[in-house]
């Protein structure tokens, strides 16, 4: 049994590229900005979403967002990390691959993509820990979810059964993404798939304005 994150109410605020800073043997990776929050790995770990003040147990905290950069203490040292040329863990992949998102009326990012080959219409949501759809668009696609493994995904209305599945390709733009990690949601609840952190944990993510580019780093 598994159990996966998901929203789908989001905010997307200026994000920066991927700049990785070290203290005291703790990294933290600096992935997106929001207002008075940061997406942030530490030590390599899974993506999460660390908001002003919270400290972590790996004694990470942040101090301020700004437009291109974040301060944090790590270890009781005060570390600003800015955008740069320094990368974390390998070397990014060419610029070409890349898209760029346009917000709509309401600052949701949407666009359209494919998973498996198939087409698929895609809502940019950090909240979401995977790729998720319904099992509407599963059985479109030709996915046989029921295989995966079965657990439960919180959504906005409440706790419901979803099936942890391994997508072979998504696409968005010019990125191509193979052996993606994504959850199929039981029933018809989803209007239209989510581009979760099980894809964006490979980009480079910038929003300046009303769009935002995502670029492969891997």
């Amino acid at each position: 049994m598994f159990s996966l994150r998901l929203t789908v109410a989001i905010v997307i605020a200026p994000l920066s590229f991927l700049v990785a800073g070290e203290a005291s043997g703790v990294e933290v990776s600096l992935i997106g900005l929001f207002p008075g929050k940061a997406v942030v790995t530490i030590d390599g770990g899974a993506p999460r979403v660390l908001p002003v003040g919270r400290k972590t147990a790996e004694g990470v905290v942040l101090v301020s967002t700004e437009r291109d950069s974040a301060t944090f203490i790590i270890d009781e040292q005060k570390k600003t990390l800015m955008l740069g040329p320094h990368h974390a863990g390998p070397s990014p992949v060419p610029a070409s691959q890349s898209v760029t998102l346009t917000a709509d009326p309401r600052g949701h990012f949407m666009v359209e993509g494919q998973i498996n080959g198939g087409p698929v219409r895609f809502l940019v949501d950090t909240g979401a820990t995977s790729i998720a759809l319904s099992s509407s668009e599963a059985h479109r696609l030709g996915i046989d979810y029921r295989s995966g493994q079965p657990g439960l995904m919180g959504t906005a209305n409440g706790t419901a059964t979803a099936y942890r599945v391994r997508l072979d390709t998504v696409r968005v733009g010019d990125i191509v993404i193979n052996n993606v990690e994504g959850a199929v949601l039981e029933g018809n609840q989803m209007p239209m798939a989510l581009l979760g952190m099980s894809f964006l944990n490979r980009m480079e993510m910038r929003r300046e304005g009303q769009t935002m580019v995502l670029t492969k780093r891997f």
